[in-house]
């Protein structure tokens, strides 16, 4: 295994602090204390560059290794979540449909999403499109400010 490397970005949100290594991430952070670092590790470094990029409005699709989720019917969440186009969003229940998993089982895959904003779990929304839970951050209001941060770059990009 890779040392354990960290970079930690200032972001409108807070801070959001990257784990990885050379060869994948194991963790993205948001709200984590700590002064801005860029860290060493290749994976980290890359991240940091489309994590920044995101924010600013210049990115809106990511191209980074994830340490692989612990089961396939995990993995299969996860890309589940990342098939959300940007700046739309699913119902737990529509995305379970795609999936075909339960609502349940979404939920649970978003409230330990170990990548939050690269793997979109802010895009999934309770019924009838309330906001639902968010485990990142200041949970609902960082949701809310992740989903109005796409449309908002959505709507410039015409």
């Amino acid at each position: 295994m890779y040392a354990q490397d960290e970079a930690v970005i200032a972001t409108p949100i807070g801070a959001v602090r990257i784990t990885g290594d050379d060869r994948a991430i194991t963790r993205i952070a948001i709200d984590s204390a700590g002064a801005p670092s860029s860290g060493h590790a290749q994976a980290v470094r890359a991240a940091a560059e489309q994590l920044a990029a995101w924010f600013a409005g210049a990115l809106t699709a990511f191209d980074l290794p994830l340490a692989p989720a612990a089961t396939p019917r995990g993995q299969a969440l996860r890309d589940a979540m990342v098939a959300i186009p940007y700046s739309d969003a699913m119902s737990y229940g529509a995305l379970a449909r795609v999936a075909a998993s339960s609502p349940r089982a979404i939920g649970q895959a978003c409230a330990r999403n170990p990548f939050p904003i690269v793997v979109p779990c802010h895009r999934v929304l309770a019924a009838g499109g309330a906001l639902g839970a968010y485990s990142a951050g200041d949970g609902p209001a960082t949701k809310q400010w992740l989903l109005d941060h796409e449309r908002r770059i959505r709507g410039a990009q015409g």
